[in-house]
């Protein structure tokens, strides 16, 4: 058994699922850890989103049009200080600049058939870190005609969770302690930790294990740029080492 859990359809196998089939997997999987997860967070950012001076149609639009945690926080602290519209979509564009690796490794196994490219820029969007776990981890194994549906379905019921969160929060602030909501904040990425740790892939693990290291001793000196230094850092070093221990092998 891996974190993820038994697979809710294992008993089909994946190259002969339906489309139906493919919709209720992704739905079954959004509705697991997820659900728990993102309530959470999401939850945390409602409650944050209010004390920030946001309206609830405001936080529910952020959760839409920006949905990513870290880009959404960046929101919020931002406008409580009054800043300017420009500087606060340059901080949030800098923010989810981690998704471009991520739609750029997962995008072309949604690509397979489909007929209007202009798709692509609404599944860009959709794109989460949780989604592109489980897709990721999925996808190999799934026809290509039905791996849409599976995106769609996932990814379209882990925001409505993450809608009601933040309705949830915004609603419950003040009956939720700020130290709490800062700490139900961290339950995501620790969650997206575990997927990754859970992975088969050498290069992933190694990455993780160089990130542990080169995180904390970058964060004192740059805390606004130790994130992106470190991503690049670590999944560079990941990349060249699992390289060199294939080539090492191999010889």
């Amino acid at each position: 058994m891996t974190l993820l859990g038994p697979s809710p359809m294992s008993a089909v196998p994946y190259e002969n699922l339906s489309t139906f089939e493919a919709v209720q997997r992704g739905i079954r999987d959004a509705i697991g850890m997820p659900l728990l997860v993102l309530l959470c967070s999401m939850t945390a950012f409602g409650s944050l989103a209010r004390e920030g001076g946001l309206t609830l149609d405001v936080a529910l639009a952020s959760t839409i049009g920006v949905w990513a945690l870290p880009g959404q926080i960046v929101f919020v602290e931002l406008h409580a200080t009054g800043s300017e519209v420009a500087a606060l979509v340059l901080a949030v564009s800098l923010a989810n600049a981690r998704f471009l690796p991520m739609v750029m490794s997962l995008l072309p196994l949604l690509r397979i058939d489909l007929k209007r490219v202009g798709w692509l820029y609404l599944y860009a969007h959709l794109l989460s870190a949780q989604s592109w776990a489980y897709c990721r981890r999925v996808f190999p194994r799934f026809p290509a005609d039905r791996r849409r549906s599976y995106f769609l379905a996932f990814t379209l019921s882990i925001l409505t969770i993450s809608l009601a969160g933040t309705a949830l929060g915004y609603i419950l602030t003040g009956a939720l302690p700020r130290p709490l909501a800062v700490a139900l904040v961290l339950v995501n990425p620790l969650f997206m930790l575990l997927l990754l740790a859970d992975s088969r892939n050498r290069a992933v693990i190694l990455a993780l294990i160089a990130g542990a290291v080169v995180g904390p001793l970058v964060h004192p000196y740059a805390p606004g740029w130790g994130m992106l230094f470190t991503g690049v850092v670590a999944g560079s070093a990941g990349f060249i080492v699992n390289r060199w221990l294939t080539t090492w092998r191999s010889s």
